[in-house]
């Protein structure tokens, strides 16, 4: 018999594991183009997005999702290096 998936042993264990590092694309904020409509922090999946609008570049995948949902462009896409 084969098993797939996975468990998690330890509750929490998830803010041990910085995942910025596997990021292509770092989300950049302007905050003078921002309307403060929480879309961001809506929608982003990571949680990286406070209600300040600061990103949490240790734990941004740099998805792209808040750039999709900004209503205003006031997120821009740069390669990450």
């Amino acid at each position: 018999m084969t098993s797939v998936g996975c468990t998690n042993n330890q509750p929490g264990s998830t803010v041990k594991n910085k995942t910025g590092s596997w990021r292509t694309f770092k989300p950049i904020s302007d905050r003078e183009k921002c309307v403060e409509c929480f879309n961001c922090y809506i929608f982003c999946p990571e949680g990286c997005i406070d209600t300040e609008f600061n990103i949490d570049y240790d734990y941004c995948k740099g998805c792209g999702i808040c750039k999709n949902e900004c209503p205003v462009n006031a997120i821009e896409m740069e390669i990450d290096e």
